[in-house]
């Protein structure tokens, strides 16, 4: 994708999931005091181990326990309208290096994100990066 192209499609999404991708651009960065504009004071991140986080500096600290580092490469963005909500999902693949240093790609991801007023009040994050982690120890084949 061009940089020109890549400016197009951001131009053309809904402004919820504009949110998310400059939330999640700023996650990668990472940059959690900006993530964290996007956010409602009151936020509610649920991540891949259950945990709950309420800033997005939690979210930053368990993935650098995780991986060396750590990007999204974007597939989708879903809006859907219920209830007076707006739910956005991302959707695409992780990649980066896990703390060994050993590169990885292709793990994929699922955030959904719930929107109020144009900030995020509600994360949760699915990956599977558990299972690649477990192939990588030899608990899983």
């Amino acid at each position: 994708m061009t940089d020109q192209t890549a400016v197009n499609v951001l131009a053309t999404l809904p402004p919820e999931a504009r949110t998310v991708r400059d939330f999640l651009d700023a996650s990668m960065k990472p940059d959690p005091e900006l993530a964290a504009t996007f956010m409602s004071d009151d936020v509610v991140i649920t991540f891949t181990d259950g945990q709950k986080y309420d800033h997005p500096s939690g979210t930053t600290a368990f993935n650098a326990a995780r991986y060396k580092w750590v990007k999204k490469k974007f597939g989708q963005f879903d809006v859907a309208n219920t209830n007076g909500q707006t739910v956005v999902y991302s959707t695409g693949w992780l990649y980066g290096e896990w703390p060994d240093g050993t590169p990885f790609e292709g793990n994929r991801y699922v955030d959904r994100f719930v929107i109020e007023n144009g900030k995020i009040v509600k994360m949760d994050v699915w990956n599977e990066s558990a299972e690649r982690i477990l192939v990588r120890k030899g608990i899983k084949a």
